[in-house]
């Protein structure tokens, strides 16, 4: 009995032995690939000098942008400026073309309606006061206000100015193709 026992143990012995023949290979092949990922450890050393640049770049981008900005900025408020006296400008001309035909509307119609037209000349002309003494910023704030009071006047509003604009601009187009 104790012969038959000792037979058994041999082959129990030479299958783990075979086992760890399997693993050595393994091994090898996990060396094999550490071999190839220490190759690439220079080209990311190699990229890092790139992403410092790529962050200057992207600095000099915002700066860029930033610059862009205050130069639109600058040039849309000083074509503001040059808009709003050139409008002050032509209400003072609309206020005094008023004012002289109200000398016409006394003789022709009467001078009830000769004063009407003197006190709308009075209007245009401290509605063109008051644009000429305020800065863009301030009218700026204005508009804002307005439009928070009362939206759907402000809504009308640029409708009808829309509409006018682009009949002016139909108008200028078609004396252009004449």
């Amino acid at each position: 009995m104790v012969e038959s026992a000792k037979p058994a143990t041999k082959p129990t012995r030479k299958a783990t032995a075979k086992k760890p023949a399997a693993k050595k290979t393994t091994t090898r092949k996990a060396a094999a690939q550490k071999d190839t990922s220490e190759k690439r450890t220079p080209k990311a050393q190699k990229a890092a000098p790139l992403k410092a640049g790529a962050t200057k770049a992207a600095t000099t981008t915002k700066e860029t942008t930033g610059d862009f900005k205050e130069r639109a900025v600058t040039k849309a408020k000083s074509a503001a400026t040059q808009g709003k006296e050139r409008t002050g400008n032509a209400i003072e001309n609309l206020s005094k073309i008023i004012e002289d035909s109200a000398k016409t509307i006394d003789n022709n119609v009467g001078e009830k309606y000769g004063n009407y037209a003197r006190s709308a000349a009075d209007a245009v002309s401290s509605f063109a006061e008051k644009l000429n003494g305020k800065e863009i910023d301030e009218m700026v704030e204005d508009a804002r206000g307005f439009v928070r009071k009362s939206p759907a006047v402000a809504i009308g509003a640029a409708a009808v100015v829309g509409f006018l604009v682009s009949r002016l601009v139909k108008s200028g187009m078609d004396d252009n193709d004449a």
